[in-house]
């Protein structure tokens, strides 16, 4: 699972300690609450409800189209080509395919190094790996010297179930906080098909969270067209506003339906630009008397969407009844992933109870 795992302890002495002093390891199995049951079945599973039309491979496809009339465009990964859906651009162009192995600083440089020559990479990692291992890379190299890359990373927030090591729960606040970096949340297959070329159109370094593999399409029944820096109304609703980002956009247009069954109200405020957020659009919405305003993020309450949106409002003086539902400032269980959403609250069915409960 993680780089390197497996090299501890090599060569050395075994070491015997008393089961009285013996402290508890991270590795070892955590206490399950009480009437929980943790699936383990499958570590990775389906990011949306059975049945959702899905698309294989969305940001792959899009970028290999894209590349066809933009020869400057560069695919590069660590040794992830093939968890990021890169491969089908290794395959399509392999003169233009940079494989870095197992160095995430490298990639990084390597990539600053490519966009000062004139070529426009596309990076491509695990979120936790650039915002963890290689973050002064890309503040220092890219960042800094505003060059034209693009980051892609796979698994962002609670969308791996292999625990901490590979959940990226605060990545947007890492990137969120360096400069000149702008940040995007795609929520479904459609808007990453519409985002690559919008961000390679975009003259400056970008972050981007990526769905990968068999990626839910729920955004064409709304006549969505993704735009850069701008959210989006998808539903309207008198007693709520949900304002959401990527993956929490699926869960908050069905915890919506749910509580239209319930006579509740519930409007969806997509906002796919994390950095910069679209002012002008959230403070209206949020500035409809009446309304509860909930921020649903796949990422710590801290220093993510919640926050932001919290600090615009605040800034504006629009200050509606305001609550956040996002995953908790703690180190996350590992698991199947729909027994994690429920355990953290940010299922559809958990988003809906606690609307519920607040109003």
């Amino acid at each position: 699972m993680g780089q390197g795992a497996g090299r501890a302890g090599r060569g050395k002495a075994a070491v015997t300690i008393p089961a009285n002093s013996r402290r508890k390891s991270k590795y070892e199995p955590r206490s399950v609450p009480e009437g929980e049951k943790l699936a383990t079945s499958a570590m990775i599973a389906s990011l949306d409800s059975e049945g959702r039309e899905t698309v294989s491979a969305p940001f792959g496809h899009a970028l290999v189209e894209l590349a066809r009339e933009r020869p400057e465009i560069v695919g590069m990964t660590a040794d992830l080509g093939k968890y990021t859906d890169l491969h089908l651009f290794a395959q399509a162009y392999p003169e233009r395919f940079y494989q870095m192995g197992m160095a995430e600083q490298l990639l990084f440089g390597a990539a600053a190094g490519m966009a000062r020559e004139g070529a426009q990479p596309f990076a491509t990692t695990y979120a936790v790996f650039a915002a963890r291992r290689a973050f002064d890379f890309i503040h220092q190299a890219i960042a800094e010297e505003n060059l034209d890359v693009k980051i892609v990373c796979a698994l962002p927030g609670l969308t791996s179930g292999y625990g901490p090591s590979h959940q990226a729960t605060e990545d947007l606040a890492h990137f969120r906080a360096a400069p000149n970096l702008t940040v995007v949340d795609p929520c479904d297959a459609l808007e990453i098909e519409q985002a690559v070329p919008a961000i390679a159109d975009h003259r400056g370094p970008v972050y981007m969270r990526l769905l990968r593999g068999k990626v839910p399409l729920v955004l064409d029944e709304y006549g969505y067209r993704f735009r850069l820096g701008k959210a989006a109304l998808l539903r309207d609703g008198a007693e709520v506003l949900i304002v959401s980002a990527g993956l929490m956009t699926l869960h908050a247009l069905e915890a919506a339906k749910a509580l239209e069954r319930d006579r509740v109200g519930a409007a969806v405020l997509h906002v796919p630009t994390v950095k910069p957020l679209d002012r002008e659009t959230i403070l209206a919405e949020a500035g409809r008397s009446g309304r509860l305003v909930v921020v649903a993020e796949n990422h710590s309450t801290i220093g993510g969407l919640g926050e932001a949106v919290a600090a615009l409002l605040l800034e504006a003086g629009v200050t509606p009844p305001f609550r956040q539902i996002g995953l908790p400032d703690a180190f996350l269980d590992a698991g199947a992933l729909p027994t994690l959403h429920d355990r953290y609250g940010i299922s559809a069915a958990r988003v809906a109870e606690r609307i519920k409960a607040w109003l």
